[in-house]
Protein backbone atom coordinates (compact mmCIF):
# COMPACT_ATOMS: atom_id res chain seq x y z
CA UNK A 1 0.00 0.00 0.00
CA UNK A 2 2.88 2.65 0.79
CA UNK A 3 4.60 1.40 -2.40
CA UNK A 4 1.59 2.97 -4.09
CA UNK A 5 1.17 5.78 -1.85
CA UNK A 6 5.02 6.40 -2.68
CA UNK A 7 4.55 5.52 -6.52
CA UNK A 8 1.43 8.24 -7.06
CA UNK A 9 2.92 11.00 -4.61
CA UNK A 10 6.41 11.09 -6.94
CA UNK A 11 5.14 11.12 -10.37
CA UNK A 12 2.14 13.46 -10.17
CA UNK A 13 4.30 16.27 -8.16
CA UNK A 14 1.48 16.20 -5.71
CA UNK A 15 4.44 15.55 -3.18
CA UNK A 16 6.46 17.77 -4.05
CA UNK A 17 3.75 20.25 -3.74
CA UNK A 18 3.02 19.22 -0.11
CA UNK A 19 6.92 19.58 0.36
CA UNK A 20 7.39 22.40 -0.63
CA UNK A 21 4.03 23.61 1.53
CA UNK A 22 5.49 21.89 4.25
CA UNK A 23 8.73 23.88 4.13
CA UNK A 24 7.39 27.06 3.40
CA UNK A 25 4.79 26.12 6.38
CA UNK A 26 8.10 25.72 8.71
CA UNK A 27 10.02 28.80 8.11
CA UNK A 28 7.05 30.83 8.29
CA UNK A 29 6.36 29.41 11.79
CA UNK A 30 10.14 30.06 12.38
CA UNK A 31 10.37 33.95 11.51
CA UNK A 32 6.94 34.13 14.06
CA UNK A 33 8.50 32.89 16.53
CA UNK A 34 10.86 36.38 15.84
CA UNK A 35 7.74 38.71 15.56
CA UNK A 36 5.59 37.49 18.48
CA UNK A 37 7.26 38.66 21.47
CA UNK A 38 7.51 41.81 19.92
CA UNK A 39 3.86 42.22 18.24
CA UNK A 40 2.57 40.94 22.20
CA UNK A 41 4.39 43.79 23.80
CA UNK A 42 3.22 46.46 20.93
CA UNK A 43 -0.24 45.34 21.84
CA UNK A 44 0.05 45.26 25.69
CA UNK A 45 1.32 48.85 25.67
CA UNK A 46 -1.53 49.53 23.07
CA UNK A 47 -4.07 48.01 25.63
CA UNK A 48 -2.40 49.81 28.40
CA UNK A 49 -2.08 53.21 27.09
CA UNK A 50 -6.70 52.65 26.14
CA UNK A 51 -7.68 51.65 29.23
CA UNK A 52 -5.53 53.88 31.79
CA UNK A 53 -4.44 51.34 34.03
CA UNK A 54 -1.36 49.25 34.69
CA UNK A 55 -1.22 45.62 34.77
CA UNK A 56 0.97 43.09 36.34
CA UNK A 57 2.52 42.12 33.17
CA UNK A 58 6.36 43.35 32.41
CA UNK A 59 6.69 45.70 29.33
CA UNK A 60 9.06 43.75 28.21
CA UNK A 61 9.69 41.48 25.22
CA UNK A 62 8.12 37.87 26.89
CA UNK A 63 10.12 35.30 24.64
CA UNK A 64 8.05 32.20 26.48
CA UNK A 65 5.01 33.42 23.95
CA UNK A 66 7.04 32.17 21.01
CA UNK A 67 7.96 29.01 22.51
CA UNK A 68 4.81 27.32 21.01
CA UNK A 69 5.79 28.64 17.43
CA UNK A 70 9.17 26.81 17.83
CA UNK A 71 7.93 23.46 18.35
CA UNK A 72 5.36 24.04 15.43
CA UNK A 73 8.38 25.61 13.20
CA UNK A 74 10.30 22.61 14.75
CA UNK A 75 7.64 19.52 13.68
CA UNK A 76 6.55 20.64 10.30
CA UNK A 77 10.16 20.99 9.11
CA UNK A 78 11.33 17.72 11.10
CA UNK A 79 7.70 16.04 9.13
CA UNK A 80 8.81 17.89 5.98
CA UNK A 81 12.23 16.42 5.98
CA UNK A 82 11.25 12.22 6.60
CA UNK A 83 8.77 12.52 3.72
CA UNK A 84 11.25 13.61 1.68
CA UNK A 85 13.85 11.21 2.68
CA UNK A 86 11.02 8.50 2.17
CA UNK A 87 9.76 10.17 -1.36
CA UNK A 88 12.93 11.16 -3.22
CA UNK A 89 16.23 9.87 -1.11
CA UNK A 90 15.27 6.28 -1.97
CA UNK A 91 14.48 5.60 -5.81
CA UNK A 92 11.30 4.12 -7.30
CA UNK A 93 10.70 0.56 -7.85
CA UNK A 94 10.53 0.24 -11.11
CA UNK A 95 7.79 -3.00 -12.04
CA UNK A 96 9.10 -5.92 -13.65
CA UNK A 97 7.67 -6.01 -17.28
CA UNK A 98 8.21 -9.54 -18.82
CA UNK A 99 9.27 -9.30 -22.67
CA UNK A 100 7.36 -11.67 -24.46
CA UNK A 101 11.03 -12.94 -26.93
Amino acid sequence: MFRRLKKALVTSFVGAIALGWLFAQGVLHFAYVLSSPLADSVRLRQYQRFTNAATTAPAGLAFHDALLELVRSFSLLLFGYVLLRWLYFEPLEQEKTESGS
